[in-house]
C-alpha cells in the first residue's frame, strides 16, 4: 500500500462565516490573495455555518438600529465604521453598499442551502452569490423566494432548492456543524481552521494569512 505524501495533500481550509458578515467576506478576499503565493498548493476550501445574529426574527432589523443596540454605537461611530468598511471592500474588490435603511437578516435558511451546495460542489459560487446580493444588492437573504433564485443560478434546481430549504434533517445537520465550532470555543467571524488543528480568526491582511499557510505547508 502506497502512502500519501504530505505534499501531495491539499491543504484544508474550513473559513467559519456568515453571508451577513462583512469582514467574513473581506478575510475571504484576503485569503485568495494570500494563496497567490502559492500556485502550487492543492486547497481544499469549505465554508462553514456561524449565524451572526441566530435569534433575528423572520422580518430582519434595522442595521443601524441593530448595531447601535449590539454594540451600544452612536451615528457617528456607525458612521464612520461603514465608511472604513466601504473603503477597506473596495481596495478588495468587494462592494459594500451600505445605508440606514438596510437591513439584517436570519441566515440558518442560507447556511442550509450552503450546506447542500458542498455536496453539489457548487458551495463557493453559492457563498459568493449570497454575499453579493445581501452586500450589494439589498436583497432578503432570509426570504425562500430570494434563496431559491440565487441557488437556482449556483448547481440546484428549484425543486432541490425548496427541499432542502424544507429538509429537517439539514437543520439538524447544520445546527450540530454550528455547536461543534461553539464547543471549539469560535464565538467570532471570520475564523481559518487549518488542516482542522490550526486556527486563525479575523480577517487579517493577505501577508499574515500567507505568513500561516507557509508554516503549515512546512510542517
Amino acid at each position: 500500500m502506497t502512502e500519501t505524501k504530505t505534499e501531495d495533500r491539499p491543504l484544508r481550509i474550513d473559513l467559519v462565516s456568515d453571508v451577513v458578515c462583512p469582514w467574513c467576506s473581506v478575510g475571504y478576499q484576503r485569503l485568495q490573495t494570500a494563496l497567490q503565493d502559492f500556485p502550487d498548493l492543492k486547497v481544499e476550501l469549505n465554508f462553514q455555518p456561524f449565524e451572526l445574529n441566530p435569534n433575528m426574527p423572520s422580518e430582519g432589523q434595522n442595521v443601524t438600529e441593530h448595531i447601535a443596540e449590539k454594540y451600544g454605537s452612536d451615528l457617528e461611530a456607525i458612521e464612520q465604521n461603514r465608511a472604513h468598511l466601504r473603503a477597506v471592500g473596495e481596495a478588495e474588490g468587494i462592494t459594500f453598499s451600505m445605508a440606514n435603511d438596510a437591513r439584517i437578516y436570519n441566515t440558518f435558511q442560507a447556511h442550509k442551502l450552503l450546506h447542500k451546495a458542498q455536496q453539489l460542489g457548487t458551495q463557493k459560487a453559492l457563498k459568493l452569490a449570497l454575499m453579493e446580493a445581501y452586500f450589494a444588492e439589498h436583497k432578503d437573504v432570509s426570504s425562500e423566494e430570494v434563496l431559491v433564485e440565487i441557488a437556482c443560478a449556483n448547481g440546484f434546481t428549484e425543486a432541490m432548492a425548496r427541499d432542502t430549504l424544507a429538509d429537517e434533517t439539514i437543520s439538524r445537520q447544520v445546527r450540530a456543524i454550528e455547536q461543534q465550532y461553539t464547543a471549539m470555543g469560535i464565538s467570532a467571524v471570520p475564523t481559518f481552521i487549518f488542516n482542522q488543528q490550526f486556527s486563525v480568526s479575523g480577517a487579517h491582511d493577505a501577508a499574515t494569512l500567507a505568513g500561516v499557510i507557509k508554516d503549515i505547508s512546512n510542517r
